[in-house]
């Protein structure tokens, strides 16, 4: 059968990965009108990453004819490529988002790119089973999780199925992708409330606005409802004398009554003290409430004998340091006893958790003023109102307590209800249990509204009156899984934001000792309607024009989704995240809401945790049968994948790092990563790119270029059938003669913008693994396959086998052991020694100071000031480096390119410098030297054309040694080591 001509396409071989990462980091501060707001998932993909990997997924790379054997000319391939690079740099920013007229660019030319490929194989046998020219070929991510990635493919024009196994996340996917396009362009039906203010959104009935109207009106409608039923837990608050005595600006507000935005709670245990121990005592860790400009607060404890009490005090405490720390012992050592002084140990905290002894006092109350947040002191009666609530229904629901990020079992947590307060278990149940009312009025108005009903529900592909009820409900109970979020006791008081914070901060449960407990029904960050509001913003972010989508409940490796689809997709990470146990905490509620809605996907008791791909240690029976566990789980999926991927079209896979992943003297290196990797070419795969991307970055824009790549997204093809084996000699031989342009065309950005430092040891596993993956295997000396560690190990060895000068040779190898630090004046006579040079000629060379028994090589910024190349007499690469890192920070890119147009004979070997200096202090953790030589890098092609802009007058500088001078002119040799046995 003839073969099947495929076209490379853009991301197999260049991305603007500059400004894709940039996107994705200033996607992570949108709060507002972001799909993430639907529902809360861990570690989702920005949606500009996700956008921008499925466009270059999908279109041909410009040179992609010479790929196929035929001439292309280089230079209009790569001004094309820059023409598609725009379009990405358009596509990827947050105001584009539901641009049309950037959309339609984006779509144009994947129909361009298809129907290209068709044309290409037009006389293929299969050509009408597998080439349509008037159908783009449908995506699917079978592991869909948050939904960024089907979202985006439907963005760009794509019919876009999502599946998992995990229940929640497959009805975040119908919220995303299979609603919106199956209820488009229809006016809201819901009645709007006299109180109402009508919506701009009734105007719009374009897109999902119609939906978004009516979710807001329906949310309105449960708001009420459960207001009606429980308000009476939800009180205001009275000003009292005793408030205003403890707070003497409250005095004009005496006796009003002031809307309660969060109730600030301590957890409490008896008094260690014998003296004491008939006393609930608080556990807390800060008696500060407010730290905010002009609005600080704290707290006073006040004890008179046997008794204790809670004042709110404006302003600064006298205390500052005592009010700080509440009543902790510091970090690592507990806390006291607020009546005695007695510690009180973490062991001892534990063991009256487990024995059922813990409770909860309230500190104070935050309420709503004239003027924002009042906080107030409390008192009895409030507290005990909070305390009358009696829940009919709670999740009593073990949960597993050796769960990945859990540690809350060890004070006695074992059920999820344990989670939540009687009065927040109260809140939570009456709204979900409002949820099928709702949906009854729904339907009963969608059938006023002529909508026909079919009574086909929507999860069996219902599109009428029955299946939109469905779909508003949905949202609703999306609605209460949020307030679950916001309305737990995990819940922690921001004191700088004075918010709340919610339970997910992190992707893990941790315990906190003073709680926050939001009032859902004020209209605070947390609240019922802020929620709300927040929801409805996030659907009119959703694909406004779209094709079909579907999401299904299925096991990556047994589901058929795939078959002759696009795939892109983001699978767990190995044991980073623990997605089933931590959705226990929403498919509580779910359930609750939703069982009649989704009998089958909502039909376990517990999300599904057996089949989850995670390498849970406690759930696996160990460190070692978890990893097996994960490897073969995900070798079937991958495999599954290989399989069903449509054959013209490139795989892309994200996997995320953590941080210490890469933290090894031998390079890019983790069990979790080689294990990813062992599963992806054990399906039959081999890689043809790697982008690394920070899709994790939350900090501040200007350090995102010196942060860590936090994914790397492998584009993989399947292998050929008939694939030879090799040697590990040839592998080596193959790498020594591919990496080495490799490497220069990344960081000299020949088809793309230059990889930064920061990204470079993850982005040359591409080429390198690229090798290795063609092959079936690559045989060691006794015949075994050669393992991904070993590969990896050697892939990184290129950062170790360039050649400088002998002084620079001396301050790498020394930097390597002691950094900027003094180190013994004997050692460093030796290794002087060792790479031809000395002590003295170092400091000559000033760039070391050397004094009473010790040596240390000197920062940049104690560099001799006023320094000339062309006065120079002893001249060295790192010299010239920290010369150039100096007037960087000092005049910027002119400062460096000034240098630089003296010294451009080794502009190379400057440069090369930097990006193992780089190196050396990332896998260290010096972040802050790290970030110097990773921004001279970074800005280097705007150096090198200030550089020019001066103009390379007079003589280029030449290093010192004579024999220096003679390895610049000999061809570069790779240097020989001999193996140990």
């Amino acid at each position: 059968m003839a073969e099947i001509k495929i076209p490379k396409k853009l991301i197999e071989v260049a991305l603007p990965l500059d400004i894709i990462n940039k996107a994705a980091a200033r996607e992570k501060s949108i709060r507002h009108g972001h799909p993430s707001t639907l529902h809360l998932w861990w570690a989702r993909r920005p949606l500009a990453a996700a956008r921008a990997v499925i466009f270059a997924q999908m279109v041909n790379d410009p040179g992609y004819e010479r790929h196929l054997g035929r001439g292309v000319n280089k230079e209009k391939a790569q001004k094309e490529r820059e023409r598609l690079f725009g379009i990405i740099e358009r596509l990827v920013q947050w105001e584009n988002t539901n641009n049309e007229t950037v959309l339609n660019e984006a779509r144009d030319e994947i129909w361009k790119s298809w129907r290209e490929t068709c044309d290409l194989n037009k006389d293929h046998p299969q050509a009408k089973e597998i080439f349509n020219p008037d159908r783009l070929p449908a995506f699917h991510d079978p592991f869909a999780g948050g939904g960024a990635l089907p979202l985006e493919a439907q963005r760009l024009g794509m019919e876009s199925y999502a599946s998992d196994l995990n229940p929640v996340a497959v009805l975040i996917n119908k919220a995303m992708i299979e609603i919106p396009s199956k209820f488009s362009d229809l006016p809201p039906i819901g009645r709007l409330p006299a109180s109402e203010k009508q919506s701009p959104l009734v105007a719009d009935q374009n897109g999902a606005a119609g939906l978004a109207e009516d979710v807001r009106r329906y949310g309105w409608l449960l708001r009420s409802e459960a207001f009606k039923r429980i308000g009476n837990f939800y009180p205001k608050v009275e000003i009292t004398e005793q408030m205003v005595q403890d707070q003497p600006r409250l005095a004009d507000l005496r006796g009003e009554k002031l809307t309660v935005i969060a109730w600030l709670w301590a957890r409490t245990v008896k008094s260690p003290s014998p003296a004491f121990s008939h006393i609930d005592v608080p556990l807390i860790s800060s008696f500060v409430l407010s730290a905010k400009k002009n609005k600080d607060a704290y707290i006073e404890p006040i004890v008179s004998g046997q008794n204790y009490r809670f004042a709110a005090r404006a302003g600064i405490s006298p205390d500052i340091q005592r009010t700080k720390l509440g009543t902790t012992a510091g970090k690592r050592n507990g806390f006291v006893c607020l009546m005695s002084g007695a510690p009180i140990d973490y062991p001892y905290i534990r063991s009256e958790g487990v024995a059922g002894r813990m409770g909860t006092k309230l500190l104070a109350v935050v309420a709503e003023g004239q003027k924002g947040r009042v906080y107030l002191s409390p008192n009895e009666n409030i507290e005990a109102v909070a305390r009358l609530a009696k829940p009919e229904w709670r999740p009593e629901i073990d949960f597993f307590q050796q769960a990945l990020g859990f540690r809350i079992g060890n004070y006695g947590k074992r059920k999820w209800s344990d989670l939540f307060t009687p009065r927040q278990t109260l809140a939570l149940d009456t709204l979900s249990s409002l949820i099928m009312k709702v949906h009854e009025i729904v339907r009963s108005d969608a059938l006023k509204a002529k909508m026909t009903d079919d009574g086909v529900p929507l999860d069996l592909g219902g599109t009428g009156a029955t299946a939109y009820a469905d779909a508003i409900c949905t949202y609703l109970a999306f609605q209460v899984d949020q307030l679950a979020n916001h309305l737990s006791e995990m819940c922690a008081w921001h004191v700088n934001n004075e918010q709340l914070k919610n339970t997910f901060a992190r992707q893990a449960l941790s315990m906190t000792w003073d709680f926050a407990e939001t009032n859902p029904f004020s209209s605070s960050t947390g609240s019922l309607s802020n929620l709300q509001d927040r929801q409805v913003k996030g659907i009119l972010s959703l694909a406004p024009y779209s094709p079909n989508g579907k999401s299904i409940k299925a096991d990556a490796a047994t589901q058929s989704l795939s078959d002759m689809k696009v795939i892109s997709t983001d699978p767990p990470y190995y044991n980073n995240i623990g997605y089933a146990d931590l959705s226990d905490f929403f498919y509580v509620w779910t359930k609750r809401s939703l069982e009649k809605i989704y009998p089958q996907v909502l039909a376990s008791k517990e999300v599904p945790k057996v089949e989850e791909l995670v390498a849970t240690p406690d759930r696996h029976g160990g460190l070692s049968k978890a990893e097996s566990f994960f490897l073969s789980g995900m070798t079937k999926a991958m495999c599954r994948i290989s399989d069903l991927a449509h054959p013209v079209i490139p795989v892309t896979i994200y996997y995320a790092f953590k941080q210490s992943e890469t933290k090894s003297d031998k390079g890019t290196s983790s069990t979790g990563w080689e294990t990813f990797l062992e599963a992806v070419f054990e399906a039959g795969f081999s890689l043809t790119g790697t982008w690394p991307m920070r899709t994790e970055q939350t900090a501040a824009m200007k350090s995102t270029r010196n942060a860590l790549a936090s994914s790397i997204v492998l584009v993989c093809r399947k292998r050929q059938k008939n694939a030879p084996t090799i040697s590990r000699r040839e592998f080596i031989r193959e790498l020594n003669a591919h990496l080495p342009d490799a490497l220069e065309e990344m960081t000299t950005g020949r088809d793309h913008s230059p990889v930064a430092p920061v990204d470079l040891s993850q982005a040359i596993i591409g080429p390198g693994m690229a090798i290795f993956s063609k092959y079936t295997a690559v045989l060691e000396a006794d015949g075994k396959a050669m393992s991904v560690r070993t590969a990896l190990q050697l892939i990184n060895r290129f950062f170790a086998e360039d050649e400088f000068d002998h002084d620079t040779q001396f301050c790498l190898q020394w930097f390597q052991g002691y950094g900027w630090d003094k180190g013994a004046y004997g050692e460093a006579d030796v290794l002087a020694r060792a790479k031809g040079t000395s002590v003295e000629g170092l400091k000559q060379g000033g760039i070391i100071e050397s004094a009473s028994g010790v040596l240390r090589l000197l920062r940049p910024k104690e560099l001799q000031e006023g320094w000339l190349p062309e006065n120079d007499t002893r001249i060295s690469v790192w010299e010239i480096l920290h010369h150039m890192i100096k007037a960087f920070n000092k005049d910027g890119e002119d400062g460096a390119g000034a240098i630089l147009s003296k010294t451009q004979r080794y502009s190379e070997a400057i440069r090369t410098l930097a990006y193992r200096l780089y190196t050396t202090c990332e896998r260290k953790g010096w972040a802050n030297d790290a970030g110097l030589y990773n921004s001279l890098i970074v800005a280097w092609e705007n150096i090198e054309s200030s550089a020019q802009t001066i103009g390379y007058s007079g003589t280029q500088i030449a290093l010192f040694n004579e024999e220096s001078e003679k390895q610049e002119q000999e061809p570069k040799r790779k240097t020989k080591t001999r193996k140990k046995s």
